[in-house]
């Protein structure tokens, strides 16, 4: 709002003030994590005293006894914390990035489908006890549903609208290759719905411990604000060239302002932080993990850096493969387990790692993780 308030008064920003860098991205990134940040900072004890009010907390489950006893002392910590993030990301969003943007018109919306999609699955889990429902939360087809058809509408927009004129947005393009591979429509809709899906699904499965969630998505975020950028934005101002021209990498023309809503997560993330750490005044809940790694996804699929979010999203997918790992082990030997517990943060808790250890070295995995993806780019 305010980049469009100063877009309709250009002539007196130029002449009369002379300046000019609420026009540059970069600029407006910074200012989107300055916003986010302090939002979650000042907003942070008021939204948890509410959520205590409101009783929004419970007991952590697992189908663990020894994993029970050493997260009892989380009794009653209040949940859906995730809406402290939210509400830093779309403020700071629609202050700093053009909202006429359709990248970010499809940001937002996909933030606030899958907010109030885990919003319904976190009050369901919160008042089953309450209300003597059996029903713990959405069963897990339920959410699928409503993801997938979420993935399904931004594939057709993304591939029939937005990159109807760009070519490199219809390409899958693998690492240290220096061309697209042409999807079509069908592979491109597959490799949407993996996408988004899969990584809200494996940022949720991360969200189990003081941090661990938080700490992995704010570094994330970042990795996705810089691609957003080189994606559409000059070399500088005189040049016409862009840095994804650059660097061998597809151009997406408009990608830059979805930079802002990436850097806005990390803000965000920084501020929850504060909160979220051990041993944490509140947790992030459904409400905050499935859109957070929904948007991710999101911004993997218009920079066309699926593959790449493989790497910069290690740790989401590790947690996400160890469920999978051990949901079929499972079923196919009748009982038995590889890990003590999946995901496989519970694995290490079990096996005498303190939890702040495990939040710290699984931080430092997602770093190296972000920092192998960024070193890719150069070796096209």
């Amino acid at each position: 709002m305010l980049l469009l308030l100063m877009r309709h008064y250009r002539e007196f920003m130029h002449g009369q003030l002379h300046f000019y860098a609420w026009e540059d991205v970069a600029f407006r990134m910074v200012l989107g994590v300055l916003t986010s940040l302090i939002i979650s900072l000042l907003w942070g004890p008021k939204i948890i005293r509410w959520l205590i009010l409101k009783k929004v907390g419970d007991i952590p489950e697992f189908d663990h006894k020894d994993l029970n006893e050493l997260t009892k002392n989380k009794t009653n910590t209040p949940t859906m914390g995730g809406l402290l993030i939210l509400a830093g990301v779309l403020i700071s969003t629609l202050l700093w990035a053009d909202i006429t943007n359709q990248f970010v018109i499809k940001g937002i919306f996909l933030i606030v489908w899958l907010a109030v999609l885990g919003g319904i699955d976190d009050w369901l889990k919160l008042t089953a006890k309450t209300k003597k429902r059996s029903r713990d939360g959405l069963r897990s087809w339920e959410k699928l549903v409503f993801q997938v058809g979420l993935s399904v509408l931004l594939a057709m927009f993304l591939y029939l609208v937005d990159f109807r004129e760009i070519q490199d947005g219809r390409a899958i393009w693998l690492p240290f290759y220096k061309k697209g591979i042409d999807l079509g429509w069908i592979g491109f809709a597959i490799v949407t719905v993996l996408v988004i899906t899969g990584s809200s699904n494996a940022v949720n499965l991360t969200d189990g411990m003081d941090g661990l969630a938080t700490g992995c998505m704010g570094i994330a975020s970042m990795v996705f604000a810089v691609l957003c950028y080189l994606a559409s934005e000059p070399l500088s101002v005189s040049m016409n060239q862009t840095w994804a021209s650059y660097l061998l990498l597809p151009q997406i023309r408009g990608a830059g302002e979805l930079a802002i809503i990436c850097a806005s997560i990390f803000g965000a993330c920084l501020g929850f932080l504060w909160f979220n750490c051990h041993p944490a005044q509140v947790f992030m809940g459904d409400v905050g993990s499935l859109p957070l790694g929904g948007l991710i996804g999101y911004a993997a699929v218009v920079t066309r850096h699926e593959l790449l979010l493989l790497v910069v999203g290690g740790v989401f997918v590790m947690e996400a493969v160890s469920v999978i790992i051990q949901v079929t082990y499972y079923r196919s030997t009748g009982g038995k387990r590889i890990f003590l517990c999946a995901p496989i943060h519970h694995h290490f808790h079990l096996k005498g790692w303190s939890e702040p250890q495990v939040v710290v070295r699984f931080w430092l995995m997602g770093i190296a993780c972000a920092a192998i993806a960024l070193a890719t780019l150069k070796l096209r």
